[in-house]
């Protein structure tokens, strides 16, 4: 049985983030437990099957490593996929909605599958894409572009980012000129060397500033960046793609031309002209990262946004995660709802009364716009594949002001009210709650048959 430890709400010795901790009646909680009721309506079990899918291990495979991208999922859990419904679907035609940096694409082509994706994310849409449709790039002639760059015209760095406190003088000075080496290119060089050279370059932003990704955007204290850095993480990028692109010609000639496309398209609007065998894709996690705010550098300094302004118009289209803006949550109007998320409203709403402190005083209407916005891609999703198909997504849940959140099942169960049947789900490995270190979370794999 849980302990609650009480303490006087005056504390002096804790912040009140704090004592919310040391007063959670989660503490030492897991998901596991919080889920039994919900399992039991739904009538399924979650099978234990531990398994790599965080993107991490991609650093170290083709193509999928020119971009780093730390909310993707693994391209071996992507392979594991096509190899467990290898004699079901012969060529099979794949979507991912939420393609974002394009690992389902990228392994997609690497096994000679057409594949299409959405994306609302300008940068990352343009990374998917560099990476799919670059293929019959000579790497000699990337390597005689690359190498003859004048940095004589640099390009300014984008002022509404505050550039001068994100890198060093000397630093910011170097990324400057190279950036104005790819933008004073010749209009005859083949546009997907520009784009290569760009993906390049912003793939070094981030590892050449004074910022972290682990997995937020941040400062990182007493971080030295040598000077050169830029030039020397350019040219190392720059040849690894180029070395790429050989792999390519001598290992996956045959596939070279094979489609591969990405929409930039919001997946809750986007009308799709093909059926679909298989699904597969991670949607953005509820209370997860800003995946706009998290890819800021990059998409100010390859010109995918010009002021804030136009960050927040693009991170106010996605499924909601905790940092848009109020204004959008009060003309929230949802055309979906159940009586799991109606509890599971209540009871955040009454928590964070009971608190009288939290970082979103309109917590519980995200958590249903969250749903809402799922629902609405099912809605769009589904009709598309095609009879036996499957729609696969790994997804995590969520501890949000003490309540439980299985966002898993709740997707489960939206699978289920637009006539999709649930074949499993399963566990592939535990996660930690950001608000109660302490608490078990889980982070699994759904699939669901038409």
């Amino acid at each position: 049985m849980q302990q609650t430890h009480l303490f006087p709400v005056d504390s002096k010795d804790y912040t009140a983030r704090q004592i919310n901790i040391i007063n959670s009646p989660k503490k030492l909680g897991h998901c596991d437990i919080d889920s039994v009721p919900y399992l039991k309506k739904l009538g399924i079990d979650i099978l234990n099957k531990k398994q790599p899918i965080q993107f991490s291990p991609n650093v170290n495979e083709v193509i999928h490593r020119w971009a780093p991208y730390v909310q993707g999922f693994s391209a071996s859990f992507v392979q594991s996929i096509f190899d467990q419904y290898k004699t079901e679907y012969k060529n099979p035609i794949i979507l991912d909605p939420f393609t974002g940096c394009g690992t389902v694409q990228v392994q997609s082509k690497l096994n000679g599958y057409t594949s299409f994706g959405t994306e609302l994310n300008p940068l990352l849409k343009f990374i998917a894409d560099t990476k799919i449709n670059t293929w019959d790039v000579s790497p000699q002639e990337l390597l005689k572009v690359f190498n003859k760059l004048n940095f004589a015209k640099p390009t300014n760095a984008p002022r509404f980012l505050k550039s001068e406190r994100q890198f060093s003088k000397t630093v910011l000075k170097n990324l400057e000129a190279l950036k104005g080496g790819i933008d004073n290119l010749s209009k005859k060089v083949n546009h997907k060397i520009i784009d290569l050279l760009n993906l390049a370059f912003s793939s070094i932003l981030v590892d050449v500033s004074k910022l972290k990704r682990s997995p937020c955007l941040g400062y990182a204290k007493h971080k030295i960046v040598d000077p050169h850095a830029p030039f020397v993480l350019m040219n190392q990028k720059v040849y690894q793609i180029a070395e790429d692109l050989k792999t390519i010609r001598n290992e996956y000639r045959d596939y070279i031309f094979t489609t591969g496309e990405v929409f930039l398209a919001n997946a809750m609007e986007y009308k799709h002209s093909n059926k679909f065998d298989l699904v597969i894709t991670s949607p953005p996690y509820m209370n997860g990262l800003d995946y706009v705010i998290n890819y800021k550098i990059e998409m100010g300094w390859l010109n995918f946004a010009d002021d804030q302004k136009e960050l927040k118009i693009v991170k106010d289209e996605m499924v909601v995660c905790d940092n848009v803006s109020k204004d959008l949550i009060k003309k929230f109007k949802p055309i979906y709802t159940n009586d799991w998320i109606e509890e599971i409203k209540h009871n955040i709403q009454k928590n964070i009364l009971r608190r009288g402190q939290y970082r979103r005083q309109d917590m519980s209407l995200i958590v249903h716009k969250y749903f809402d916005d799922m629902y609405k891609v099912f809605k769009i999703v589904v009709p598309k594949i095609k009879r036996n198909g499957r729609f696969i997504l790994v997804v995590g849940d969520s501890l949000i002001a003490d309540v439980y959140v299985p966002t898993d099942l709740l997707i489960a169960q939206i699978g289920k009210d637009v006539d999709l049947s649930i074949e499993k789900i399963e566990k592939a490995r535990n996660r930690r709650s950001g608000q109660i270190r302490s608490y078990t979370l889980r982070e699994t794999i759904i699939t669901l048959r038409k």
